[in-house]
Formats: C-alpha cells, sequence, structure tokens
C-alpha cells in the first residue's frame, strides 16, 4: 500500500518554443528532484503536506477520498492538486478511492521559483503511483510539448521531439570536454510557461524555422570545441530573438561577457545557459546573480 518515488527536475537547452512545434529538442534530466512518499492509514482522507527545499511546508491539505472534496486549506495549490488527482483518477479509475487513505509527503531539493520542474516532477510522481501514462496527466492538465514530463523518466539528456503529438524520445551522452565552461544562472525572475506558450501560439510559425532549429540541436550535440558551441548559441539566439521580436538576453544584460548566452525556457525568466570562461562565476556574482551553477552541479 505505501509507495515511494522520486523524479529529477528538467532544462530545456533548445528549441525552446518551437519544441511544442515538432522542433527537436536537447534536454537534460537534473540532479535536482522532487520526491513522493505515501504512507497508508486507513483513515479514508488524503492528508498532503509539500515541503520545499527550505523544508518549509507550501501545500498542507485533506481531501475526501470518494470524490476528492477538499476539506482543508482550499487555495490555488490545492485547487491545482485536486484537479491533477481528479485527472488521474478519470484515467485509472482504480486509483486512490479504495485505498483506505494515507499521508502524502513531497519534498523538494530545489527553490520553486527557479523553474526547473515542480509541476513536472509532481505529474509524473502522481503518475507513477497511480500507473498510468504521465503525458495524459500532463496534458491533462497543462500544455506544452511534454519534454519535462520524458526528463522526469530520463536518467541522461535526451533528444525530444513531438511527432503527430507523439513524444519520441532518444537518450544520448553529452558530456562534452568544454562542460567546465558551461554556467546555469537563475536571473532571479520566475516565468509563467504557460502565458508564454499562449503567446507564442499567437506567431506565424515557419516549418522551415522548425526544421533549422532541429538541424542546430543536432550541431550542439556534435559541438566539439567551446567555440563550436558558443557559435551554436548565437544562431539560436538570433532565430528565437527574430521570432519573439525580443532582444537577446547578452545584448540586455550582458554585452561585456567575454562568452555566449542563451536563453532557456520561456525566455525573460528561469534560467540562462553562459558558455564562456572558467571563472564565469565571478563575473554573474559581480552582477548580482547569488544562483550560478556549472554544468556538473546540475547534471
Amino acid at each position: 500500500m505505501d509507495f515511494k518515488i522520486s523524479s529529477p527536475g528538467k532544462l530545456l537547452i533548445t528549441s525552446e518554443y518551437y519544441v511544442t512545434k515538432g522542433s527537436l529538442a536537447l534536454a537534460i534530466p537534473t540532479k535536482f528532484r522532487q520526491s513522493l512518499d505515501f504512507k497508508y492509514d486507513n483513515s479514508n482522507r488524503l492528508k498532503w503536506k509539500s515541503y520545499d527545499k527550505e523544508n518549509d511546508i507550501w501545500i498542507d491539505c485533506e481531501f475526501e477520498l470518494s470524490n476528492f472534496k477538499i476539506t482543508k486549506n482550499k487555495n490555488k495549490h490545492s485547487k491545482t492538486l485536486q484537479s491533477i488527482l481528479i485527472s488521474a483518477n478519470n484515467i485509472n479509475p482504480e486509483f486512490l478511492i479504495n485505498n483506505g487513505g494515507g499521508l502524502v509527503t513531497t519534498q523538494l531539493n530545489f527553490s520553486r521559483k527557479w523553474g526547473l520542474g515542480t509541476s513536472s516532477t509532481l505529474i509524473n510522481n502522481i503518475s507513477k503511483w497511480a500507473n498510468i501514462d504521465p503525458y495524459e496527466l500532463l496534458w491533462s492538465n497543462y500544455k506544452g510539448s511534454g519534454y519535462d514530463i520524458a526528463c522526469a523518466l530520463a536518467k541522461r539528456p535526451i533528444l525530444y521531439k513531438l511527432e503527430n503529438n507523439v513524444p519520441i524520445v532518444k537518450s544520448i551522452q553529452f558530456s562534452p570536454d568544454y562542460t567546465k565552461n558551461i554556467f546555469f544562472i537563475y536571473l532571479n525572475k520566475k516565468q509563467d510557461s504557460n502565458k508564454e506558450i499562449d503567446k507564442f501560439f499567437e506567431l506565424k510559425i515557419s516549418k522551415q524555422t522548425i526544421n533549422k532549429l532541429s538541424d542546430l540541436t543536432i550541431e550542439f550535440v556534435n559541438s566539439k570545441t567551446l567555440l563550436d558551441f558558443q557559435n551554436c548559441i548565437i544562431k539560436h539566439e538570433n532565430i528565437i530573438s527574430k521570432t519573439l521580436k525580443v532582444d537577446t538576453i547578452k545584448n540586455m544584460y550582458f554585452k561585456d561577457y567575454e562568452g555566449e548566452i542563451k536563453s532557456l525556457g520561456a525566455w525573460g525568466g528561469d534560467f540562462i545557459l553562459a558558455a564562456g570562461p572558467v571563472n564565469s562565476k565571478k563575473y554573474f556574482y559581480d552582477k548580482g546573480y547569488n544562483t550560478v551553477l556549472n554544468y556538473k552541479e546540475i547534471f
């Protein structure tokens, strides 16, 4: 009856936005994870406590098992969770209804603000618990390409593509000699991915650009030198900048950086990738960015 699982977070390295339209993307599962622990207690209620990185509770609620009615702390977080649990039960009607209840504890070891997959890791954990397809549960509740679920299921970097709305996932080795020159910086600003995707869908999408980004993703993976990787960043940033009609992050904030910078996921927030000098951490610390992780600290 008891159940325990943990899923990794995610970072989308290439084809942001366009991955929703079928462009091939490079993504990595992170060392940062969310766990879910269910302990059966025959209470006929589901008690839920979610802990953040600082071990502070950010969700503390209870549900009736017969209909998933919220009986404690009805708020935006518990209502989102209620929707996911109802969806899981719709997909698998046996889920939770006859199991007698218990306590669920979830634990994040990364900041909820980082955009590394608080929702996707939860979706994957609940899916495994309910014995259902995590992509089906995701798309019952959220928009997006599903690459984050692929990362939650992965142990290594992946190439991800949607073909006729079916996820195609391939595990790859991506650990080039210049990983010591790759850094991930949190911009101190959380983006709402669903809102950003909505904006993107209003734009005219070119099949040619989808294919160009797919080819560029392969170039990223095959980059033998830091210079090759940096050139890929320049090409990729120019494409997305032109699509969104938004200046690149480097031009806006980091013009004097002696390397190249790439936005990740939803532009303008969450993490960026920097490829440059091995002492790049100091540059970003001096700019006021406190979360600067090298490649091996992420993956």
